[in-house]
């Protein structure tokens, strides 16, 4: 009886060691929780999936390189023009000193030449005058610039958006675009489209849309980017604008940008324009059509160098029996 008591004590004794050490460590990694919370590991970092918030991203990136491209442009024009006034201004300053001084020793040697001093105040307030319309930023209304007619109310540009303009060309023509819009300063409306008939806005297919500094703005934001399928032909463009936007009541212009002219008959586009833009009782007709030649296939190769002749011909004679101008530019920069 005595060793059995022994062993159980033995045994109870062992039990109640393993009970003080499991609850000490216990303890121990409850004290570690507490006082040392672990902070949540990143195992992997998911990759962003969301393709359209990039491809907005990069259109936002576009219009805003646009942006910067018109008023940089606008700003360069605006300085070289108030350049001009500011010398304009200098000279009849110095010529209206020069008259102000003759005019005086006219006075001051005596009323006998009455003529000449009459001839003076004359001048002098010619000089006034002209220094006024300058310092106020007048400009007289002409219905032609550079032997441009610009008298038309609506404006639709076909503008070529082939690879060859695309990666070559398309610099100087955001700044033929941006030149034209500047020869109308206010328009009753516009409208852009590709060389296949393509709208650059849908939304307002077969109508024009309202101008204004904002649109103008988006249009050039947007068409510095805009790469739209092309086959190197105008007539598509030009067929399609004066279909959806012909009215015997409005004076339109067509501003055609291209390089070349990929079809093989010049005469059977002159037939289909001569039928769908017709004239007035004197031969006026309510469609002008201009045209702006980039010379971006004029190589030594015969073969890519006939292309950009045909665009030139096909133009100047649809500009030509149009009431309109065709432009031929020599170089890109």
């Amino acid at each position: 009886m005595s060793r059995r008591k022994a062993r159980r004590g033995l045994s109870d004794a062992g039990l109640s060691f393993l009970d003080i050490i499991c609850c000490g460590f216990g303890a121990i990694v409850l004290l570690l929780v507490i006082l040392r919370p672990s902070q949540p590991t990143v195992l992997e970092e998911s990759p962003i999936q969301d393709k359209g918030q990039v491809r907005a991203l990069q259109e936002r990136l576009f219009e805003i390189r646009g942006q910067v491209t018109y008023l940089e442009t606008e700003l360069n024009a605006k300085q070289e023009q108030l350049g001009k006034e500011n010398t304009r201004v200098a000279i009849l300053r110095g010529e209206l000193d020069a008259l102000t001084a003759r005019k005086a020793s006219v006075e001051d040697y005596g009323a006998d030449d009455a003529t000449q001093a009459e001839d003076l105040q004359l001048a002098l307030q010619t000089l006034s005058l002209e220094m006024k319309r300058l310092l106020k930023g007048r400009k007289k209304s002409n219905e032609y610039i550079g032997g441009v007619p610009v008298d038309s109310e609506y404006i639709v540009f076909i503008i070529d958006t082939s690879g060859s303009m695309f990666s070559r060309a398309w610099g100087k023509l955001l700044d033929e675009v941006i030149n034209t819009l500047r020869i109308h300063p206010t328009v009753k409306g516009i409208q852009v489209m590709n060389d296949q008939g393509q709208y650059m806005f849908p939304a307002y297919k077969g109508e024009f849309m309202p101008d204004s500094p904002s649109r103008r703005r988006q249009i050039i934001s947007k068409l510095s980017g805009w790469n739209a399928f092309s086959n190197s032909s105008p007539v598509e463009g030009i067929t399609t604008a004066i279909r959806q936007h012909y009215d015997k009541n409005k004076k339109i212009s067509l501003y055609v940008l291209g390089d070349d002219y990929s079809g093989r008959s010049v005469r059977r586009v002159l037939n289909i324009v001569e039928e769908l833009n017709g004239g007035n009782k004197r031969g006026e007709k309510r469609v002008r059509i201009h045209g702006v030649g980039f010379p971006v296939h004029m190589t030594t190769n015969p073969a890519i160098r006939s292309n950009a002749m045909r665009y030139a011909s096909l133009m100047r004679e649809l500009a030509e029996q149009n009431n309109g101008t065709f432009i031929g530019l020599n170089n890109l920069r």
